[in-house]
């Protein structure tokens, strides 16, 4: 599965749906999963070092501000069939976007990431690995 490294707040974001766009300086033709890797950096709260969800690329959008031009990555919804939280792995990041094999990644034992089952989740399988 396609990779990619983001700040481990910024990926907070992302699993728990309010980011729903991811901004690069560059584009991909790649659209699909996308295997969310927390960088290393510790940043208190988080968890630094994991891939914790996959979100779906569903499109690319040029967009220009003061500061030039980047791309918002359009990042589908945690539901079924779209974006989808996964068992823990660690991940060493890299730069752009990298692979890491399929086999590792594992789906949460829920779909509806704002159920009961999912916050009983995130204390067991999450909480032990915030810095």
């Amino acid at each position: 599965m396609k990779a990619l490294s983001i700040r481990s707040d910024y990926a907070a974001e992302i699993m728990n749906g309010t980011k729903t766009e991811e901004y690069r300086s560059w584009s991909t033709k790649y659209r699909g999963d996308l295997l969310i890797c927390n960088t290393a950096k510790k940043i208190r709260g988080f968890v630094p070092g994991y891939a914790l969800c996959v979100a779906k690329i569903v499109g690319i959008e040029q967009r220009q501000d003061q500061d030039g031009s980047y791309y918002a990555w359009k990042i589908a919804p945690f539901a079924k069939n779209g974006s989808y939280w996964i068992k823990p792995i660690k991940v060493k990041g890299q730069l752009r976007l990298f692979n890491i094999d399929d086999h590792l990644i594992e789906r949460a034992p829920f779909t509806d990431i704002h159920s009961k089952t999912a916050m009983e989740w995130i204390n067991k399988v999450i909480a032990p690995l915030r810095y």
